[in-house]
């Protein structure tokens, strides 16, 4: 491949298939590479426009990528479908993410840091811990539940209750469901210590970050929402505003318009979903408090609840929380 000016890598765990653009966009060459072999014929090339799909792996080639030199573009993964020409095969997804890449109007994505992806690792982590604690959770509600014994959804009251019904010896429970609920018990306790661990250091982290020190300020976010906000957007400049990022987090109406007529439906629920609920879950926090409040944004919330309800009123809070964190993460990068 000569007279080389962008290439469009489609990657895999061991196989890398490249397309070679010219400065004018035409095609000039097309290559299959292994990991190594990718990684020499990149360090040999001048300068180039490299175009990446977001996917598992891509950040940290994106990374090294830099460190030669190049110039990364990271695309996400619906935004190259419906630049695939013909059927689905590697050649063509390579093609793909080169002709998308030099759109003028392609959005892309930031790439990651090294600590940013182990800041998103230990969340992903964290909330496996938390569903697998829900469900041993709902396992023993179930198992009692068989013999009658009906405790409610609440963690607490199911911890309550579960110690005095095994410490009763004449509520009819047979002796080896005994020991089972002492067995899963005790890995409640272990799941929940783990929950608790993950989230000190989380915390921990959140103190030393500049920008999730500054994200700590605002309203319904807290150490783990601030956290995964710095964890899952790499860097806020590439979203133009505020809008672009509560979009990006699927905190939009979704649109089925045409003719000139606007029809907006329920939201988009497009990106990281756990930062979304994370959010989400901030903002009906703050609802909660609201009191007597008399700021803007008090007077505001009220007045959107009377007229709409507690449920949009929430999730519109929480598309106004991801505007003020692009805002307040854009000011601590340029600081």
């Amino acid at each position: 491949m000569k007279n080389l000016s962008a290439v469009g890598i489609d990657t895999a765990k061991n196989s890398c298939y490249v397309v070679g653009f010219s400065a004018t966009g035409e095609v000039v060459g097309r290559r299959r590479f292994g990991r190594v072999g990718l990684k020499r014929w990149l360090a040999k090339q001048k300068p180039l426009t490299v175009y990446l799909e977001a996917c598992a792996g891509s950040h940290a080639w994106g990374r090294y990528c830099r460190g030669l030199g190049h110039e990364v573009k990271l695309i996400a993964p619906q935004f190259v479908k419906p630049y695939r020409l013909g059927e689905k095969n590697d050649w063509n997804d390579a093609l793909a993410i080169g002709v998308a890449g030099r759109q003028p109007t392609m959005r892309f994505v930031g790439i990651k840091s090294e600590a940013q992806q182990a800041l998103q690792s230990l969340h992903r982590v964290r909330q496996r811990a938390q569903r697998e604690r829900v469900a041993i959770a709902n396992q023993m509600r179930g198992l009692l539940g068989e013999y009658g014994l009906v405790v409610g959804r609440s963690m607490r009251v199911l911890r309550e209750r579960l110690m005095e019904i095994l410490a009763d010896e004449e509520n009819g429970l047979p002796g080896m469901l005994r020991e089972v609920l002492w067995d899963l018990y005790e890995d409640w306790q272990r799941v929940d210590a783990r929950v608790a661990k993950y989230t000190k250091q989380l915390e921990t982290l959140a103190a030393g970050d500049v920008q999730a020190r500054a994200l700590l300020a605002l309203p319904g976010i807290g150490p783990v929402t601030a956290t995964a906000l710095v964890a899952e957007i790499a860097d806020a400049r590439v979203f133009r505003n505020g809008r672009q990022l509560a979009a990006y987090l699927g905190l939009v109406p979704r649109q089925h318009s045409t003719g000139g007529r606007e029809r907006l439906l329920g939201i988009s629920k497009r990106g990281n979903g756990y930062v979304r609920q994370l959010l989400i879950h901030g903002a009906r926090t703050v609802i909660q408090h609201l009191g007597d409040k008399t700021d803007r944004t008090s007077c505001w919330t009220r007045a959107l609840i009377a007229r709409r309800g507690i449920n949009k009123a929430t999730v519109a809070l929480a598309n106004k929380q991801a505007r003020w964190a692009w805002v307040v993460m854009t000011r601590a990068l340029e600081a």
